[in-house]
């Protein structure tokens, strides 16, 4: 036996998690967050679409909250194995995860007493600092290259995905009838030529992979074209005496930003800026960053050498402390928030927007991906006005967006990286990225590499032996609402859908998936009405 099952990922970017099972155990890749707009957000609160006890173990591709935020949830539930990842992933997990059970916490608490005025009952926390250590336990730590037995007749060997500090591709062997069978996750892989980390590492072969495709349709700005961009609204918030506010993910965006405006700075394209990072987090992280110093690419290590390193930057300044925060607004010359969270959802970030975004001199820098029904996505895509913190705020700041600095390769990158396999892959699986970008890079891997590819629905599983390789019916967790029960039901509509508009043309597809959604949110309305 040897199934694959898909329960996040694939129909969002977030909430990365697959099920691996073989005739020795079930292995779970991932255990991410949704984030996004609500309905993305409910899916968190909703039980696993398995029974956690039943899982050997977890395969942790790296740090971030969409691939591992839902862990303390899955060991409060029962999961008692162990989960591999990085030395560095497990460090950062550490920060992270204590971060969000934090976040968790204090949302619950203040849901209960907005429950308690409204004389309704409130809602426990998903899970809890206690939940978050329990977790932290059960890390184990691997090194890139080394191969580890999961499981009978299943292995497991890490590459670098140079996307992250310490992110890994997950490759597993399982052996089958005296045959070896290769599953490859690429996890979320890097740009190359990006600073810090090193570039993805290639595998030559595998028989299944499964790829993600955030920029799956689009191209991000040269290196010069980007630093010239950032040059330039630094130069102009320094002239105005105004302030630029970078939403950045803790990890990895915030120390990449830091990392070209040292190189501004040491090439004197700019004069010597005060930079804040104001997110306890991003500060922990960036101190994670410099004890793991043999992930980094050979560029920086040189740097090092020469006593020039990214994070000796001369006006760098950290705010830890709420005063410090609050602080910061009344900082009257030019300078740099960088806060978390990257999409603007969580965290310092959001008070800094409330105190910014309606003046007009101020700037507003995205450098990474911003999820649909996001605050970062509403903002960057021009909305007038946006609520935050039950406040209508007008958005009158300058919006700019540099994609280049993303920590996910584009296109030409990801096509790199599904060029390097020599062998004949049997089947390629799409996943982590938005409908058109999912298509998109569907298509061309069949037009550019003749490899047959998928677009897996959510809660869909795959047999991935004998012959021909076949879907199976949906597994759907239990639902725990007439709404819920709606939206799993129609997760199957749309993955028949999807297999009746494979070989329609994409304009076909689009169109017909638009008028399911419609349609959802109207069945939607209609039964949260009935309530």
């Amino acid at each position: 036996m040897l199934k694959l099952t898909f329960f996040g990922a694939c129909d969002s970017v977030t909430g990365s998690c697959y099920l691996l099972e073989t005739d020795t155990g079930r292995v779970l890749i991932d255990c991410g967050m949704f984030q996004g707009g609500k309905e993305l957000r409910t899916r968190n609160e909703r039980p696993f679409p398995f029974s956690p006890q039943d899982i050997d173990c977890v395969v942790l591709t790296h740090a971030h909250i969409d691939h591992s935020g839902l862990i303390p949830k899955l060991v409060r539930d029962g999961f008692k194995g162990e989960i591999i990842a990085t030395r560095a992933t497990s460090s950062l997990c550490d920060l992270m995860l204590r971060d969000s059970a934090h976040i968790q916490e204090s949302e619950a608490e203040w849901q209960a007493r907005k429950s308690k005025r409204a004389g309704s009952e409130s809602a426990a926390p998903l899970y809890t600092m206690e939940d978050a250590e329990r977790a932290l336990k059960q890390f184990r730590g691997m090194t890139y290259g080394a191969s580890r037995e999961l499981l009978p007749g299943l292995s497991l060997r890490f590459y670098d995905a140079g996307h992250i500090l310490g992110s890994a591709i997950a490759e597993f062997t399982v052996q089958h009838n005296d045959i070896d069978k290769k599953i490859v996750f690429s996890g979320d892989l890097g740009e190359r030529g990006r600073p810090i980390v090193a570039d993805p590492t290639l595998v030559e072969a595998a028989d299944f992979v499964i790829v993600e495709s955030t920029y799956g349709d689009r191209l991000h700005d040269a290196t010069h074209v980007r630093r010239d961009k950032i040059r330039d609204i630094l130069l102009q918030a320094v002239a105005t005496k105004e302030k630029v506010i970078i939403p950045a993910f803790a990890v990895g965006r915030t120390q990449d930003v830091l990392y070209e405006i040292n190189e501004l700075y040491l090439a004197e394209e700019i004069p010597l800026i005060p930079v804040y990072i104001d997110s306890p987090l991003a500060i922990s992280a960036t101190e994670v960053f410099q004890k793991y110093q043999e992930y980094y690419d050979d560029e920086t290590k040189d740097r090092l050498r020469e006593n020039m390193s990214p994070f000796d930057y001369p006006g760098l300044q950290f705010t830890r402390s709420v005063e410090d925060s609050k602080g910061l607004n009344e900082v009257e010359q030019g300078c740099v928030i960088i806060s978390a969270s990257g999409m603007c959802e969580a965290g310092r970030i959001k008070h800094h927007l409330k105190h910014n975004l309606w003046r007009a001199g101020a700037h507003i820098l995205f450098v990474g991906y911003q999820a649909e029904g996001t605050l970062g996505r509403r903002i960057r895509d021009g909305e007038p006005f946006v609520t935050i913190f039950s406040e209508e705020i007008a958005v009158r700041a300058h919006v700019h967006s540099i994609e280049g600095l993303s920590a996910h390769a584009d296109q030409q990158g990801l096509l790199w990286w599904m060029q390097g396999f020599k062998n004949n892959l049997q089947q390629v699986f799409v996943t982590h990225g938005e409908a058109d970008s999912r298509r998109v890079f569907a298509d061309l891997l069949m037009g550019r590499m003749g490899v047959r590819t998928e677009v897996p629905a959510c809660y869909t599983q795959y047999d991935l032996l004998g012959g021909e390789m076949t879907r199976h019916a949906q597994v759907l967790p239990a639902p725990k609402s007439a709404s819920d029960e709606m939206d799993l039901l129609w997760q199957q509509a749309r993955a028949a859908l999807d297999g009746q508009l494979q070989r329609g043309t994409k304009r076909d597809a689009r169109e017909a998936r638009q008028s399911a959604e419609r349609v959802q949110n109207l069945l939607r309305q209609i039964i949260t009405k009935a309530q």
